[in-house]
């Protein structure tokens, strides 16, 4: 099918930014949906199957409207990634009372891939929740947006965040500075995600309250976690042992999110991951749901999905 758009009234700083240098948007648009787009000044031709061919005018037109200034990747990978998931669409113009709203610095924070959808409505819905999958999914963002929302809407008196501190695939020997600077490498990403969702001055402020702890996993045994957000990132590096002990610290008023990418293990050769063993046993536990992400679902730089399903593919070939 072929499909003719035109964009009135013509603005040429505004074609530009949304051809991007080179026209490199307009191929990233071909290669996500599966089209192929010509253009003669602010006429475009898009050729593909009616579905696809469709999505991509709409989104050429979207990105349009707000190619006032030059579109930042982030945000024009995050609206490829929409578009190539037409079911997501479906989640994205749900009615207001279903819509899942999180109280962040990021106003525009929401699921752009139906496994992203369900896995926040797990997380709201179930006390324990696991997300499993690639990098660049979200599921380490997402789970921290929902800690933070629940914190700003009193539902939960404190965060915790946690990672087992297992070195990936490297030795980096004995680490000088306090308890705080040697385990700081492992949490860095938790930081980096809190500063993001409530900016470094809260955060600050939150951890001198204490409203907010990261610590590694090593730490949480022997404790009761009541009234608490709790948050197991890398979870895939945890042994079986590990991951009972923490999920065992589970209190009232508590809820827990578990994150991890099987892929990528880091214990030594031939220990159990504790994910792997947890996803087993507790398949059929009440209480608890597991959200698998897939490539479909990366919402990071396009090579990021690419190299995931090359690594997937060659996997597979073993």
């Amino acid at each position: 099918m072929i499909l003719r758009h035109a964009f009135i009234p013509l603005d040429n700083a505004r074609l530009a930014h949304l051809c991007g240098s080179m026209d490199s948007h307009l191929r990233d648009i071909e290669s996500a949906l599966g089209v192929t787009i010509t253009r003669r000044n602010e006429s475009f031709r898009v050729e593909g199957l009616k579905p696809q061919a469709e999505r991509a005018v709409a989104l050429l037109q979207a990105m349009y409207d707000r190619a006032r200034k030059p579109i930042p990747a982030e945000t024009f990978q995050l609206a490829l990634v929409e578009a190539s998931n037409p079911s997501a669409q479906a989640h994205g113009s749900e009615p207001d009372d279903d819509a899942i709203v999180l109280r962040t610095r990021r106003a525009d924070l929401a699921g752009r891939t139906p496994n992203q959808h369900v896995y926040l409505r797990n997380i709201l819905d179930h006390d324990i929740t696991f997300g499993i999958g690639p990098a660049g999914t979200g599921k380490t963002f997402l789970a921290v947006a929902c800690a933070v929302d629940a914190l700003e809407r009193s539902a939960v008196q404190r965060i915790i965040l946690t990672r087992p501190a297992v070195e990936a695939g490297e030795r980096l020997g004995f680490l000088p500075g306090d308890l705080a600077q040697k385990v700081d490498p492992y949490l860095r990403p938790l930081y980096d995600a809190l500063y993001d969702l409530m900016g470094i001055d809260k955060v600050t402020r939150a951890f001198e309250k204490g409203t907010i702890e990261v610590a590694p996993l090593a730490f949480m045994r022997g404790r009761t976690l009541n009234h608490a957000f709790v948050i197991l990132d890398e979870a895939q590096n945890t042994t079986p042992e590990q991951m009972k002990m923490f999920l065992t610290r589970i209190g009232f008023g508590s809820k827990c999110v578990v994150t991890g990418d099987v892929s990528q293990i880091d214990l030594p050769r031939g220990t159990d991951s504790g994910l792997i063993d947890a996803e087993r046993v507790l398949r059929r536990v009440r209480g608890i749901a597991t959200t698998h992400f897939t490539s479909a679902d990366v919402v990071r730089h396009p090579l990021v999905a690419r190299i995931v399903d090359a690594y997937e593919a060659a996997r597979s070939e073993v």
